[in-house]
């Protein structure tokens, strides 16, 4: 179990005739992002929610508020919160293993949430065997159960010491790629244009280290903040200039003498690389906790 961290489902997790005790904790949260309350500008206070009657505009409390699912233009079937939840799959807690399928096959736009997977004390030898068994076959796996009230797929995956399940978008809420891309116009790049973005891409090569990737829109606002406070104003951001057709040649041609330009100068040691790349990432990160701490009193969402 991570430490201070709650189970976000507690069940089994079913592989043939084995079973085990297992719990899924959230991957990723948005918990530490700087918030914003409404407030009256007039006043200086902070603004409640209300809901109203669309047609008499009188407030509504909680307990006259139900569900409805329009017909015609505004024409409910009034639906009780009650046969909602009788409408709901039964859950037997069983996250039961449906096929075995290779890592490849899924294609990225059905991912919707990561959580970790891991088993309880009792667990342990038959989640562990699973997880050695899915990395040496390098196979993903697609099960379902009742998670948050709705049933979901979910896809499982070895993850370092424990696997990872990522629930997934059912087919009709994945949007058509053939629809997004129809207008696009049908071009076939050659030539010296080719040959120039295949240079740059060629000089830019990396890996994936999230490590590197700093927030921002995060950072922005963790500075917007301080100077509010500080009473000082934030430069204005220059505006990206877009490539016009005719001058993209240009622009690649130059792009690609600055990346040899930059390829040719004496690189840094690694060691000496990743200490400015850290004091960096420590400075900024500062920067945001100072703000956050000295804005903290206003930090929490409405």
């Amino acid at each position: 179990m991570p430490s201070g961290q709650r189970a976000q489902w507690k069940g089994f997790l079913k592989f043939g005739e084995v079973s085990c005790g297992v719990a899924l904790y959230t991957a990723a949260s948005t918990s530490e992002r700087i918030t914003f309350n409404t407030i009256n500008k007039a006043t200086g206070n902070r603004v409640n929610r209300i809901f109203i009657d669309s047609e008499t505009e009188d407030p509504v409390p909680k307990e006259a508020q139900t569900k409805g699912f329009e017909i015609e233009n505004g024409q409910y079937i009034i639906i009780d919160p009650e046969e909602v939840s009788a409408a709901i799959p039964e859950s037997n807690k069983t996250l039961e293993i449906e096929a075995f399928i290779p890592c490849s096959d899924v294609d990225d736009v059905y991912f919707d949430k990561p959580y970790y997977l891991t088993p309880d004390k009792m667990g342990g030898d038959a989640f562990a065997a699973l997880r050695d068994a899915m990395k040496k076959s390098m196979v993903a796996a697609v099960a379902r159960t009742v998670l948050f009230r709705r049933m979901r797929t979910v896809l499982i995956r070895p993850h370092g010491k424990g696997l990872i399940a990522s629930t997934l978008n059912y087919d009709y809420e994945v949007r058509s790629s053939e629809k997004a891309f129809e207008e696009m116009p049908k071009l076939k790049i050659q030539g010296e244009m080719l040959d120039l973005a295949k240079h740059i891409i060629s000089t830019k090569k990396g890996e994936f280290d999230p490590a590197t990737f700093d927030d921002r829109y995060e950072a922005a606002l963790a500075d917007l903040v301080k100077a509010k406070l500080e009473g000082k104003s934030l430069p204005k951001p220059k505006k990206v200039q877009v490539s016009k057709p005719n001058d993209l040649l240009a622009a690649l041609r130059e792009s690609a003498g600055m990346m040899k330009a930059a390829a040719d100068q004496p690189k840094r040691t690694a060691a000496n690389a990743n200490s400015g790349t850290g004091r960096q990432r420590a400075a900024r990160g500062a920067a945001a906790k100072s703000a956050a701490s000295k804005a903290a009193p206003q930090r929490k969402a409405s």
